[in-house]
């Protein structure tokens, strides 16, 4: 993980070496103008001013991810639910959380979140280090049952009371709840995956094959880029589902509307509204929407065209917009998927709990 803070660090300091890219024909030229209006390559860094890199924050920040000491049962870690093997997400409909409660949404991939202009579905965390602290609180996931019980687990660990004062070395008191979530932050903001529609962006043309630059145009006049622009492909705003054909759940399927932002606000207007999502990795990340109700990228397609759009796609065009979408799938950094040796427990560490 200092390895790959150094290569960060370095890329920061000195301009992006030009890639080899492949000569464009005329019609690669005009593709490549016109996807440089509305999407750009995954930075080499998506750091956070109030909460600078340092290696041993980071280091920290990779072993809380994968401690389930953080759960209340002491069974669930972060990466229970968003599985860095599996693009950061478990692939279930619904994560399984404390004593085999079911969450009410799907989990969303952690790789690239640190990209998204707020975290969870409804937008109700800023960053990547809000968003942290957010399960261990919820009763339906890790279950803490408050603050002090999941900062006495960590630091009853003497080598994670080491590690806190590496990591945050001007505090007093390093080891608190809001230091757990910005040293798992400052991990998480390096899960960056570039792939071929990186290559792409950055000037090579043979990064894409025939079918998936017509598939990037497709999506593109198709009006797909309405939602899905930036690094990241979307996760700039809030859209309703079923903004041009309601209700979306006869088309998903969904066996509970659930009513998304206005759950947060409160306001009318707000029903039915989500955080766009990105779609980098989309077809590693299933399954779909919200609530994870449809498994196929295809037939995911398929529905938000009709919904958003009010658009019926042809069986060519949706294999040639999911053609495209495989070129979204980057490479997972490998440092992250290396397992932290995490420190034992004492005596002192509070005891696992199978109920509230």
């Amino acid at each position: 993980m200092i390895a790959l803070l150094a290569g960060i660090i370095s890329c920061e300091q000195k301009s992006q070496s030009k890639e080899a890219t492949t000569p464009m024909s005329e019609q690669d030229k005009a593709l490549f103008v016109l996807a440089a209006n509305y999407f750009q390559p995954i930075p080499d860094s998506a750091s956070n001013v109030d909460n600078p890199y340092l290696a041993e924050k980071i280091e920290l920040g990779r072993m809380l991810y994968f401690d389930t000491r953080l759960s209340l049962s002491n069974s669930i870690s972060c990466n229970s639910c968003h599985n860095l093997s599996t693009y950061g997400v478990d692939n279930n409909s619904l994560s399984v959380g404390f004593a085999g409660q079911l969450g009410t949404r799907n989990s969303p991939t952690v790789l690239n979140a640190a990209l998204h202009f707020s975290q969870f579905w409804d937008g109700r965390a800023k960053d990547v280090e809000e968003q942290a602290t957010g399960p261990v609180m919820n009763p339906v996931e890790m279950a803490m049952p408050h603050e002090e019980i999941a900062v006495e687990r960590i630091a009853s660990i003497p080598e994670y009371q080491d590690r806190f004062k590496l990591a945050f070395p001007d505090e007093d008191q390093p080891l608190t709840l809001i230091n757990i979530g910005k040293a798992i932050g400052a991990f998480e903001r390096l899960l960056l995956t570039p792939g071929p529609f990186d290559s792409y962006l950055k000037g090579d043309a043979a990064a894409l094959n025939e079918k998936e630059k017509k598939g990037l145009d497709l999506f593109i006049r198709t009006g797909c880029i309405i939602c899905h622009t930036g690094p990241a492909l979307g996760a700039r705003n809030f859209q309703k589902f079923g903004h041009q054909v309601e209700p979306y759940w006869d088309y998903t399927g969904s066996e509970k509307p659930d009513e998304g932002l206005f759950g947060v606000t409160g306001n009318e207007a707000d029903k039915f509204k989500f955080k766009v999502p990105g779609l980098l990795n989309i077809a590693r990340t299933y399954p779909y929407f919200h609530d994870g109700s449809v498994w196929d990228l295809r037939e995911a397609n398929r529905i938000i065209a009709k919904t958003q759009l009010k658009k019926d796609l042809t069986e060519e065009e949706l294999d040639l917009i999911t053609a495209w979408m495989q070129s979204l799938t980057g490479t997972i950094p490998a440092d992250a998927l290396q397992l932290p040796v995490l420190p034992p427990s004492t005596n002192k560490t509070p005891k696992p709990q199978m109920s509230l």
